[in-house]
Order: C-alpha cells, then sequence, then structure tokens
C-alpha cells in the first residue's frame, strides 16, 4: 500500500468520525418534525450562510466546473457568472420574505396559527387550499428531481474512490451513502448544516491551495497562460467555442446567444432550490439575512473563480489529456502535493459531495414526512413518531438515488443541470410571485409548477437547438400562472391578513 493511500484511509477516516460525532453530539436535541427538518430556525448568520454555500456547491464545484473549463475553455465560465447573480439575488429578494411568510403564513383549519416547514407546506398554506393539491403535487416533484440530484453526488462520490482507491462503484456509493445517512439520521437539520461549516470551510480551503500550488508548478501566471495557449485557441476567451477532441484542443463555432443564455439560465435555479430555500427559512430572524448574505456571496464568488482557475491549470499542467475532464481537480492533487497534504485535500472533495446529498437527503425525507406521512395518513402523529419517519425516509431517499447513481450513463454536471432547472422551473417562479404578488392563489401557483416541471422534464428529449431546460421551462411556468390564476379564488380574509403582515415585518427589520 502506498504513502498516498494509506495518507488518504485515515484523512478520510478522520472526516467521518468527525462527521458521525456531529451527528451524536445534536442528536438528543432533535426532539421534534421542527428540530429534524429546520433546527428549531435558530441558525446563526455565519452557519446558515456556510451551510447554504455547502449545501449547493457539490461535487459540481470540483469536479463538474473544472473539468468544463478543461474540456472547453472559458466560454464555460457563464455558467458561473449566472450562478454568482442568481444566488445574490435569492438572498436579496427570496430570503427575507421567505423566512417570515413560512412562519406566519396561517393554517385557518387550526385556528390560524402553522408554522410551516416545507416549501409544499407553505405553499399550502400561503393560499389556503388544503385538499393537498398543492402539497402532494410539490411533495412529488421534490422527490423526483431529488433523486437526480443525490445521485450526482453519488456518481461524484464513485468518481473520487475509483480515483483515490480503485474502489469499485457500487462500493463506493454503499460506503459514502452510508456515512451521509448516518450523521443526517441523528441529528437531522442541525448535523447537516453544523457539518456543512465544517465542509465549507473544507472545500474553500481545497479549492485556493490547488491552484496556487498548480500556478508555481507550471512557471507562475505567465507559465499558465503560455501553457493554455500552447494547447489551443480560444480557451482564454469568454466567446470561443473550444472541445478536448482526439487528444487536443479544437476550435469549433463562436458561442452563440444560445450557449450563453444557457449558461446564464442556470442563476434562475437558485430561486426555488428547496434545499437552499431551507437556510432562508432556519435563520434565527430577518435580522441575520444581512451578514449571512455577506458571507455566503463571498464564499460563492471567490470559490467558483478558483474553481475555473482549476481548469486552466489542469490544461497547463498535464501533457497528456485526461481521459474523464472531471477528475482533472483530483488528478492534479495526486500530481502536485505531498501525500499528507493530498489525503486533506481528497477529503475535501468528498466534504463538497457528502455537504449537498446530505442537505437534500433531508428535504426528501421532510416531503415524505411532512407532505406525505402528516398530511395525509396521520395528521395527529406525535413529534417522536415524525422524527422516525423522517429518519426511515432519508434511508428510503438514499437506496433509491443510490440505484439512480448506478444505473445511469450521465456525468456529474448532466445530472445537476437536469435536477437544477426542475426545481428551479417548477418552483422558482411560483415561490417569488407568491411572496410578492398579492393576488396570487393557488389554481396559478399549481399550474406554474405543473407546467415548469414537466418541460424540465421533457425538454432535453425534444430540444432543437441546444438551450438549457430551464430557459423554456421557467417561460412556460410564468405563462401558466397568469394565464389560469383568473380561474382561481380570489384572496380569504385569512391570505390578506398574512401578506399585510409579513410587509410589515420584513419593513420592520429592514
Amino acid at each position: 500500500m502506498t504513502d498516498s493511500v494509506i495518507a488518504s484511509i485515515t484523512t478520510f477516516a478522520v472526516y467521518f468520525v468527525v462527521m458521525v460525532a456531529i451527528g451524536l453530539w445534536v442528536y438528543k436535541r432533535t426532539t421534534s418534525l421542527s428540530d429534524f427538518v429546520l433546527g428549531g430556525r435558530q441558525l446563526n448568520s455565519w452557519v446558515s450562510g456556510l451551510s447554504a454555500n455547502a449545501s449547493d456547491f457539490s461535487g459540481w464545484l470540483l469536479l463538474g466546473l473544472p473539468g468544463a473549463i478543461y474540456l472547453s475553455g472559458l466560454g464555460e465560465a457563464w455558467i458561473a457568472v449566472g450562478l454568482a447573480v442568481g444566488f445574490y439575488a435569492s438572498w436579496r429578494v427570496v430570503a427575507p420574505r421567505l423566512r417570515v411568510y413560512t412562519e406566519r403564513a396561517a393554517d385557518a383549519r387550526v385556528g390560524g396559527e402553522a408554522d410551516s416547514l416545507t416549501i409544499s407546506s407553505f405553499l399550502e398554506n400561503r393560499f389556503g387550499e388544503h385538499r393537498g393539491l398543492l402539497r402532494g403535487v410539490s411533495a412529488v416533484l421534490i422527490l423526483v428531481f431529488y433523486l437526480f440530484y443525490v445521485a450526482s453526488g453519488l456518481v461524484a462520490m464513485g468518481v473520487l474512490f475509483d480515483q483515490v482507491f480503485d474502489m469499485p462503484a457500487a462500493a463506493a456509493v454503499a460506503l459514502g451513502a452510508s456515512i451521509i445517512v448516518l450523521y443526517t439520521f441523528l441529528g437531522g437539520f442541525l448535523a447537516v448544516s453544523y457539518t456543512d461549516v465544517v465542509q465549507a470551510v473544507m472545500m474553500w480551503l481545497a479549492v485556493l491551495v490547488v491552484p496556487v500550488v498548480g500556478i508555481v508548478a507550471v512557471g507562475g501566471l505567465g507559465g499558465l497562460a503560455d501553457g493554455v495557449n500552447g494547447r489551443g485557441e480560444n480557451l482564454l476567451s469568454v466567446m470561443g467555442g473550444v472541445a478536448l477532441s482526439d487528444g487536443a484542443w479544437r476550435p469549433t463555432e463562436a458561442l452563440g446567444a444560445v450557449v450563453i443564455v444557457s449558461g446564464l439560465a442556470w442563476g434562475i435555479g437558485y430561486l426555488g432550490q428547496p434545499h437552499i430555500l431551507a437556510r432562508f427559512m432556519g435563520i434565527r430572524s430577518v435580522a441575520h439575512i444581512a451578514k449571512a448574505r455577506v458571507v455566503s456571496v463571498a464564499w460563492a464568488v471567490s470559490a467558483m473563480a478558483l474553481a475555473i482557475m482549476v481548469g486552466f491549470v489542469g490544461i497547463a499542467y498535464f501533457d497528456e489529456p485526461l481521459a474523464n475532464p472531471e477528475s482533472v481537480f483530483l488528478s492534479l492533487i495526486q500530481a502536485i502535493m505531498n501525500p499528507w497534504v493530498a489525503g486533506l485535500l481528497l477529503a475535501a472533495v468528498l466534504a463538497a459531495v457528502m455537504s449537498t446529498a446530505d442537505s437534500q437527503l433531508l428535504v426528501a425525507a421532510a416531503a415524505l414526512t411532512e407532505d406525505g406521512y402528516r398530511a395525509f395518513v396521520r395528521r395527529d402523529a406525535s413529534p417522536r413518531v415524525l422524527v422516525w419517519v423522517s429518519r426511515f425516509a432519508v434511508v428510503g431517499v438514499a437506496v433509491a438515488a443510490g440505484v439512480l447513481a448506478l444505473t445511469s450513463e450521465d456525468g456529474v454536471l448532466e445530472l445537476v443541470g437536469y435536477a437544477w432547472a426542475g426545481f428551479g422551473a417548477a418552483f422558482g417562479p411560483v415561490i417569488v410571485l407568491a411572496l410578492y404578488w398579492r393576488g396570487m392563489n393557488w389554481v396559478g401557483a399549481l399550474a406554474g409548477m405543473v407546467a415548469g416541471g414537466a418541460v424540465a422534464l421533457v425538454w432535453p428529449n425534444v430540444d432543437p437547438i441546444g438551450l438549457y431546460a430551464m430557459v423554456p421551462a421557467v417561460a412556460a411556468s410564468v405563462a401558466a400562472v397568469f394565464a389560469l390564476n383568473p380561474l382561481g379564488p380570489k384572496p380569504s380574509e385569512q391570505m390578506a391578513a398574512d401578506f399585510r403582515k409579513v410587509d410589515d415585518e420584513v419593513r420592520a427589520s429592514a
């Protein structure tokens, strides 16, 4: 067994122990469904901001984005630009009102008092639709798209364990998923959020160290520019089309409007990602959001810029093109780092994968418990029963996603893109309009979710021009809301009162 393998085994083992220890630490603090799903809404600014980053920037940050840059050059950076704008907009436009509205939207059936723990229950309470249509449809959409999203993380885990330990994909998926399930099973939202802080720090340090050391290895910034330019034309152009083909980077057609719009459209997805929206819902108060936004956006923008740099360092450093572009980050770590430092950095890649998969498992489990079991099976279930139902739901979703990961032929970025478009289109327009449009009703909301989700599912199979599904799916969602909203009822007195309370509270906290 080589020194590098011993170092990786040691650092991975220590990392696993720390994650499980955090789960055990918060186990006794998780006594209700609110604790398990939202941590009792007690996250401070730092934890909320970094947890949002870690739950968002999964294996695609360290594997998918550097791989895309390595494969096609700076033209792929339009995705990062769109994401940076969208991430800021989600904190500015959605976070304050969602934090207040999910606590204030009242359920008239229980005396006007209710705490919406999931996006599905928020929509139900916001629009006073208690026949289960909004809750049921939104819960199904969450489960469907999270299977793809969690599967993307497990695929990334397979790439990591194959690269480091030459481990079969099935074994890698089983091992990684087991650890994620264990600490999520134990501690719920608090375990996920506190482990996210550790994971966010590890990810950012890793994505800083690798390009810095790599730039030194290729002869500084001048050597990096010369090395990249020597591989092919337009690799450093934001408009240049480039592709790795037959062992060389070759110019293709210049990037057109479709490619650029598709890249920028990724940013819209932030408005509808349930695992990120949960961080907005779980923060202690609206007053904590401004600081959390600064922490979160600064981390996100710098991390994506550094990940782009990793892709370019890989182009300049390796004489022979890599067989799997998404392994460029891992390959650089193994090539330029001391084995023990490499072990720590590879553990950061594992952290990137796990920090998103755990959040997604938790939201999917919440949908099964709050929007399935309690809504349709046993409304009077005790807090203890609901916590245990949620824990076993985590296991069930993880197993299903593992099967999908092992049977799918798509890469990390493809699976993430599919789920990202689904959530962004199905929930993004509906959430924003629900927060800001007083006259919106449940018919418009249901139409928007169904239209956005359906187009996101179908578009990749019928796309004639290479346009990212987010664009037509969001357009379909918005059109459906405005077309069918007139068919629904006018807002009730309860809904109007809730809207006024939210307006007053958000303004008072500004």
